[in-house]
């Protein structure tokens, strides 16, 4: 990503039958007999009035333990500026309900990423904004058992813009080059590479789910030096949240961005078009591609790169296909 996790809700305060005192009483659910009332249903399933307050007070205390922490300095930031304390208190929180509510993101196949030590998970990349990449931040941290961060390799638009570039640093987020992805990987982290960059995140509507090129094969000769398992990952959904009919080249050039996109929202509607559909999504792990049995020199051969690059985009777009196949709805 034992995936997800239960939370017993207990059984209402319903009491035996054999505590009634004739056939005709009502009972703890509120009908005649033993039948339930929606009234009733509504109440037993509703927080007692102190498990209420006991979660809020939770909540309070949290909350000021964290500005506690800001303010007295004690958290860590580490040297490519990720702030766990931030990212868990604050960014994952706001992403959380988009993920569980909006979204709906369904994980599978969370096991076939290591419980620890490195690894790098690719994924397709689509939506024309990254928000698949905040979901799988999110997925990684919250159904994997062992409940890790994932540090996504951004492009360098990302770090030139303002406000975007301190919180996705905040957030763990570093530039997309082998130096900083080698260090991470060795360091034992979870690292998180969209190969297809904006050539995925900007294609048009019609190309939905139809891997672009995956470069030259820099992530695996990163993997193979770093003696690091790949872990493929196909996402479903995304491609759908901003279905773009449409790209303004005069505009993107102007605006200096890799392309500017026209959806049925945007720019039509102005920032009202920024808002994604809820679509449905499928987050999938594939099993991981083992790189520790190839010989040190590995990392050097094009051909084998080249190999093992087609291979990972094989197992992505294979998963996607079938995916595809299963899904009821784009919404639902």
């Amino acid at each position: 990503m034992a995936d997800a996790k239960v939370i017993p809700i207990g059984d209402g305060g319903r009491r035996s039958r054999d505590e009634h005192e004739g056939p005709d009483e009502v009972d703890s659910v509120g009908g005649v007999g033993g039948e339930p009332t929606l009234a009733a249903l509504a109440r037993d399933a509703a927080p007692t009035p102190s498990a209420a307050h006991g979660g809020l007070d939770q909540a309070l205390a949290r909350t000021f333990a964290f500005l506690r922490r800001r303010l007295t300095g004690d958290y860590e930031v580490d040297d490519f500026g990720f702030d766990e304390d931030l990212t868990d208190e604050v960014l994952l929180r706001l992403l959380r309900p988009v993920f569980e509510r909006y979204f709906r993101v369904e994980v599978r196949g969370v096991e076939n990423i290591p419980a620890e030590g490195g690894a790098l998970i690719v994924a397709n990349h689509s939506g024309t904004l990254p928000w698949d990449g905040l979901m799988l931040q999110v997925a990684v941290r919250d159904r994997h058992p062992a409940e890790r961060h994932l540090r996504l390799l951004g492009a360098d638009l990302v770090f030139q813009l303002p406000v975007i570039n301190e919180l996705a640093r905040k957030a763990g987020h570093t530039l997309a080059c082998a130096e900083d992805a080698q260090e991470l990987l060795e360091r034992g982290e979870l690292v998180g590479v969209m190969p297809e960059g904006f050539k995925g995140l900007g294609k048009p509507f019609a190309d939905r789910y139809k891997l672009q090129r995956f470069g030259r094969g820099g992530f695996v000769a990163t993997a193979l030096r770093a003696r690091v398992p790949i872990v493929p990952c196909s996402i479903v959904g995304a491609e759908e949240i901003y279905p773009m009919l449409g790209n303004s080249r005069v505009l993107a050039r102007l605006l200096g961005l890799p392309y500017f996109p026209v959806t049925p929202t945007f720019p039509w509607l102005g920032p009202l078009g920024a808002v994604p559909l809820p679509t449905k999504w499928t987050i999938q792990f594939g099993e991981p591609l083992e790189t520790r049995d190839q010989p040190p020199e590995a990392a050097e051969d094009p051909m084998l790169m080249f190999q093992l690059t087609d291979q990972v985009r094989e197992t992505i777009q294979h998963t996607l296909y079938k995916l595809l196949v299963g899904r009821r709805s784009v919404f639902f």
